[in-house]
């Protein structure tokens, strides 16, 4: 194989982790691929410790990527997928949905035990607005304060007692070889739903362009394609586009193929947390990613019936 692919990551250790995933898979089946990893600082990570709702949200960490991938100076952009806009930019498309990692938060303490084990008034970490109301309505005693940087410093500051917990998703803990701490108290996705996309992976490319030109490259890129991932993704990202939610939205949403049904539940609170609002739908039917993605829109439209535009915009 003498061609070259050229695979735009964020720089993060996590980010890097899951390129290297995908290029090793694409090596596995073009042996004598030239895979070159090409680190592309985002404006998420230039501005790592401002609220990205303030700053215009999810796209922060794409944008740079989308961009080389049309000037031709990478030919594949991996993300996760909980960073794409609900909605995909114009001229860019999804070439690969890989197998989905497990999709969950996990609760990492200093004693263990999950939220009841935690004392009185404890200090929680987490920046995300739907970890912290899905934490408070578990145990409204709860000091839910920020926390942003990778997962090397968000560990680092629980090791130093900077919070009593914090909680992380236990995809990225297992992708960096962290599957001690992913284990270590698993939040049940029924009560603690996690972000559309948590723990699945996006491969991007430009529409209308074989990736690197090459019709042996785009075939083995489709083949990394998982089923299960792209029909839960693109349900739950149905939903969330059918709500007009936004990176400010503290909404989970998680789509569930199992044996031939797909289910998809989701839990919308206003911007304060004071009023949510959860439904769930499912399907018997033979499910593809077209009729996943019907299924989250069919959810959405529900919840717009009742009240989610107003949670919304709260």
């Amino acid at each position: 194989m003498a061609a070259g692919l050229r695979i735009g990551s964020r720089p993060s250790a996590l980010a890097l982790a899951q390129a290297r995933l995908v290029a090793d898979r694409l090596r596995a089946m073009l042996p004598g691929l030239a895979a070159e990893i090409v680190p592309i600082r985002t404006s998420g990570d230039r501005l790592a410790s401002a609220s990205l709702a303030d700053l215009g949200g999810k796209g922060l960490f794409v944008k740079e990527l989308e961009q080389a991938l049309h000037e031709e100076r990478i030919d594949l952009a991996v993300h996760s997928m909980k960073d794409l806009p609900a909605r995909l930019a114009p001229r860019v498309r999804l070439a690969a949905v890989p197998p989905r990692e497990d999709p969950r938060d996990v609760l990492l303490s200093h004693a263990g035990g999950g939220f009841e084990a935690l004392p009185q008034g404890a200090r929680l970490g987490t920046s995300s607005a739907r970890r912290r109301f899905e934490a408070l309505r578990v145990r409204r005693d709860l000091n839910v304060m920020p926390l942003r940087g990778n997962v090397d410093t968000r560990l680092g500051k629980l090791a130093v007692r900077e919070f009593d917990a914090i909680v992380l998703a236990a995809a990225g803990l297992r992708r960096l070889g962290r599957a001690e701490a992913a284990s270590a108290d698993l939040l049940d996705e029924r009560h603690f739903v996690p972000a559309c996309g948590q723990g699945a992976l996006a491969i991007e490319a430009v529409a209308g362009r074989p990736i690197g030109g090459s019709a042996e490259l785009e075939r083995a890129v489709a083949a990394l394609n998982d089923h299960s991932a792209q029909c839960e993704t693109a349900c739950e990202r149905a939903c969330l586009a059918t709500i007009g939610a936004s990176c400010a939205t503290a909404v989970g949403v998680r789509a569930k193929l199992d044996r031939g049904r797909l289910e998809v539940h989701a839990l919308l609170f206003d911007r304060n947390g004071h009023h949510a609002l959860e439904d769930q739908v499912e399907t018997d039917d033979s499910v593809g990613p077209e009729r996943a993605a019907a299924l989250g829109v069919e959810l959405g439209k529900r919840m717009l019936a009742h009240g989610a535009a107003e949670l919304v915009g709260r």
